[in-house]
């Protein structure tokens, strides 16, 4: 999943791209305002966490060209002020989230994993397709209750296709969501193949079904 941090404290910033980078998220960033609506007018991200007070403009402005874009990113707003007002009208112009300076890594990676749950998942604690259990809070991946082991980027690849079953993904949209921005300068969507390939072996010989269809020319299908 895809994550952009929009924070000018450089030393926070490192701290939490760091952080949910170890978590397996693809993490971008963005220093300023500026750079920050180049980012979400280009990009898709599934979740945003934006400081409130940034150079050349507010988070709040952000939240605003997220809704009018119709952004389906989920969006956390920070601040270092405890500010009744500034946390209700981040929540009323459509935020999902507020958390006030200091908090911890891992109540971020908390917010960040309720509301991905809640907007492909349904809330659910527990995600089932068939005869495949996935629990996000441990990364755990059961088939048929049988533990699968896999990378960082195959979980985030299954985690993906089940959030998007029964639709074509271009291999654009699954380079962009797991490698960021880095996928540019790849060449070829070779190493997609690579990791698609490894996962469905995996998934085989856990006794699962195989459900990644390759869409010849455009991309996959899952289910």
């Amino acid at each position: 999943m895809k994550v952009l941090i929009i924070e000018d404290e450089p030393i926070l910033r490192a701290n939490m791209q760091e952080y949910l980078q170890r978590q397996g998220y693809i993490c971008e960033y963005a220093a300023d305002f500026r750079q920050a609506i180049e980012k979400v007018s280009e990009f898709d991200y599934d979740c945003i966490v934006a400081d409130i007070g940034l150079p050349l403009g507010s988070g709040l402005d952000i939240v605003k060209e997220l809704k009018s874009q119709e952004s389906k990113a989920g969006i956390i707003i920070i601040s270092a002020k405890d500010a009744l007002e500034d946390k209700l009208t981040g929540l009323e112009l459509g935020a999902d989230d507020y958390l006030t300076k200091p908090f911890h890594l891992s109540e971020l990676n908390a917010r960040i994993n309720a509301i991905l749950r809640r907007k492909n998942f349904d809330g659910n604690p527990v995600i089932n397709f068939n005869e495949i259990t996935i629990k996000p809070a441990s990364k755990t991946v059961l088939i048929n209750n049988r533990s699968l082991t896999l990378t960082g980027k195959e979980y985030q690849l299954l985690l993906y296709f089940i959030a998007n079953q029964h639709r074509v993904v271009t291999k654009s949209a699954l380079a962009s969501h797991l490698w960021g921005d880095e996928y540019d300068t790849a060449g070829s969507y070779d190493f997609i193949y690579t990791h698609i390939k490894n996962l469905r072996k995996k998934m085989l010989e856990a006794g699962g079904e195989d459900y990644i269809n390759t869409v010849y020319g455009t991309g996959y299908r899952f289910g």
